[in-house]
């Protein structure tokens, strides 16, 4: 059995003195500091601070002064996300001469690694066969993209670049705000409103879409990236199991089946299928097609040469034949006089 602790009363009663003397202390302490700060509320509450004068509230600065100057007025927040894609998608379409859209369908992170990554290297071959001939052309694949698009924020975008002239809208301008004319502005807002869903791409632009963008208008590159990405409906042969093994994975081959070709748009032309496998198949690229501009208009020029020369072979063909009838018909009645008169 555990020994009992003996606690006298004098003790006890010390105990209880020291706690309550605490007790006064932290009452004592926690009093002051309420005092301290009704004081200095009361000596803040009778500080009067003047009014503004009227004066002042009149010569408040205009909305255009009170904004940042590195971000102007706009209809659109410019904070958000929609923004910020209306904003890339116009400059996309700005610098993007040739673009080919592709309808796909739940294509896996991996299946757009592999695709890209084959679509970069039929590029730059591309690039090392042009420097190989010499030609003093820059080097495209680099800047060539395959990205996915959010289509109604495109297609606004589309009518911006297209249809909104910020020359045209200045002119009827009552204030500084109005006369802003970025992209999302209230101006580039009120002049596409109401063309909404009347792009030629409009219709087009449903479903989940990918779009390839070059910065330059070129066959050749056309035709690789047609080759990789759609050979079957383009009717480009695609590379060989022996010339590229990496083509023919499972997983790049996956991913090429859930993409569909579905139209271009070239130097702001929209081109159905057969529009674009046209333009791929121009054979050496805008030179060729150049080349054989000259020769056609060669061969006009030829054209009409030839016409007018033998227009005027015949006419004189033809001249010369009635003179010598008619000479021939002088000499018969010339004869014929002198008979009468021997």
């Amino acid at each position: 059995m555990a020994p009992r602790l003996r606690v006298s009363t004098s003790d006890i009663s010390r105990a209880v003195r020291r706690q309550r003397g605490l007790r006064v202390e932290y009452q004592h302490a926690t009093t002051t500091s309420i005092r301290a700060a009704s004081t200095a509320t009361a000596m803040a509450s009778t500080t009067t601070v003047p009014p503004p004068s009227i004066e002042k509230m009149n010569k408040r600065p205009p909305r255009i002064a009170r904004t940042a100057f590195v971000q102007p007025p706009s209809h659109r927040r410019p904070e958000e996300r929609r923004s910020q894609l209306l904003r890339q998608y116009t400059s996309l379409i700005r610098t993007a001469p040739l673009m080919v859209f592709f309808q796909h369908n739940n294509l896996q992170s991996t299946e757009w690694a592999a695709i890209r990554r084959e679509l970069v290297q039929a590029l730059q071959k591309v690039d090392e066969q042009h420097a190989a001939e010499g030609r003093n052309t820059v080097p495209l694949a680099p800047h060539v993209k395959l990205q996915i698009i959010q289509t109604r924020i495109f297609e606004v975008a589309l009518r911006i670049v297209d249809h909104f002239r910020p020359e045209n809208a200045t002119g009827g301008a009552k204030s500084a705000e109005e006369m802003l004319t970025h992209d999302l502005s209230r101006e580039a807002h009120n002049a596409v409103y109401h063309l909404k869903g009347k792009h030629e791409l409009a219709t087009l632009l449903s479903g989940p879409l990918a779009v390839l963008s070059l910065p330059n208008v070129s066959p050749e590159h056309l035709k690789a990236a047609l080759s990789i990405l759609a050979p079957k409906a383009s009717g480009f042969s695609a590379p060989s199991r022996k010339a590229n093994p990496g083509y023919h994975e499972l997983t790049v081959q996956d991913g090429l089946h859930k993409m569909m070709l579905v139209a271009a748009r070239v130097d702001g032309q929209v081109f159905d299928l057969e529009g674009t496998k046209w333009v791929g198949s121009i054979e050496s690229g805008l030179d060729g097609l150049r080349a054989q501009l000259v020769y056609a208009l060669q061969g006009i020029g030829g054209g009409v040469t030839s016409a007018l020369e033998g227009a005027g072979k015949s006419l004189y063909l033809t001249m010369e034949s009635r003179r010598s009838v008619l000479e021939e018909e002088q000499k018969g009645e010339s004869g014929e006089n002198g008979e009468k008169q021997s």
